[in-house]
């Protein structure tokens, strides 16, 4: 199938959508108008190892969290941009790393609790993309892989200009490119992924195996881990620079593949900047190495924790744009 890709067009007039970035930590919801600007927030922790209800009730109390504010009443639109695989031909989603939903009918459930306000659904990397394309790092570059690197890796395309989000919405997903081909079983059931060497849980396993330890006692996380390693503990080094040679080499073959020019990478893990950046930036100088792929950047996101709720928007605004109405007039699925 052939997929043009999805331009990020905003309205000019005043508009407001629902925004929800469901991924295997938190699900944040927010009101968002059609400058970016959240207005108000919603959030509760996933119960990721609970059964789908128990995590589709979570959904619901952001939901109905975020219906209290007046606001609410001028929303014409949700966006949903979530941990994948998603398949937004379906409006279904089945995240790697919340085992209760295989399939589940996320679209369907979230507007019966939304009132029938159309919805577009992509994956959480895709709606990164979007957002970063659209009023951060990547804006003005028009081939980009916008990534988040966080409890999972994902990964969004920007090509020619547009949104490129594939027929079901995952292209991008740099997370289960396999890097290492005898290497760790990922949840997905392919070896050696780049999500079971980079992420921040991943990070984490790996130091702990190593004989890592917090150094104040505390709860051992991929921010513990970069506090180490900036202070010089070697084990926590070699498993930040261990994941960061899983992100090159998956970043090359993107490169290689579809010829970007820029890479932002957002996500809890970013935060550990040049402990990651730094040795990204030199494995990447190891596996990009021909000529059309040596010269792609590699930059930090702009816009933090509120990239997917705007990318969420972001996906919203343009598919309500495609359809003609002021912000949306029926719903449109962000598909190629």
């Amino acid at each position: 199938m052939h997929s043009e890709g999805t331009a990020v067009r905003v309205p000019a007039a005043e508009g407001l959508v629902v925004a929800l970035d469901i991924g295997g930590t938190k699900i944040a919801g927010a009101l968002v108008d059609s400058t970016g600007r959240v207005l108000v927030r919603a959030l509760r922790p996933t119960p990721a190892a609970e059964d789908g209800e128990t995590v589709m009730r979570a959904v619901a109390e952001v939901l109905r969290e975020l219906a209290a504010d007046p606001r609410w009443a001028r929303a014409s639109a949700v966006g949903i941009g979530s941990a994948g695989p998603v398949d937004a031909s379906t409006g279904t989603v089945s995240p790697v790393n919340v085992p209760g939903w295989r399939g589940f009918p996320l679209v369907a459930r979230v507007r019966e609790i939304s009132g029938g306000l159309p919805i577009t659904l992509s994956g959480d990397g895709v709606a990164i993309a979007a957002a970063e394309h659209w009023q951060g790092a990547a804006r003005g570059y028009d081939n980009a892989l916008c990534m988040v690197v966080s409890t999972g890796v994902g990964g969004g395309f920007v090509l020619g200009g547009v949104l490129h989000p594939g027929p079901t919405g995952n292209a991008g997903h740099i997370g289960h490119i396999s890097v290492d081909l005898d290497g760790p079983l990922c949840p997905c059931g392919a070896r050696g992924c780049v999500e079971r060497l980079a992420s921040g849980p991943n990070i984490t396993r790996r130091a702990l195996e190593e004989g890592w330890k917090p150094e104040d006692g505390s709860e051992p996380t991929a921010v513990a881990v970069a506090a180490s390693a900036r202070a010089g503990d070697p084990i926590a080094r070699a498993s930040f620079e261990r994941a960061a040679q899983a992100l090159a080499a998956g970043i090359a073959a993107c490169a290689t593949l579809v010829e970007i020019e820029v890479v932002v990478i957002g996500g809890g893990v970013a935060g550990a900047g040049e402990v990651l950046f730094g040795p990204l930036r030199e494995q990447l100088r190891r596996y990009a190495t021909l000529s059309f792929a040596s010269g792609v950047v590699v930059v930090p996101a702009q816009l933090g924790t509120d990239a997917g709720l705007v990318g969420a928007a972001a996906a919203a605004f343009s598919a309500a744009a495609a359809s003609g109405g002021p912000t949306g007039g029926r719903g449109a699925v962000l598909s190629g």
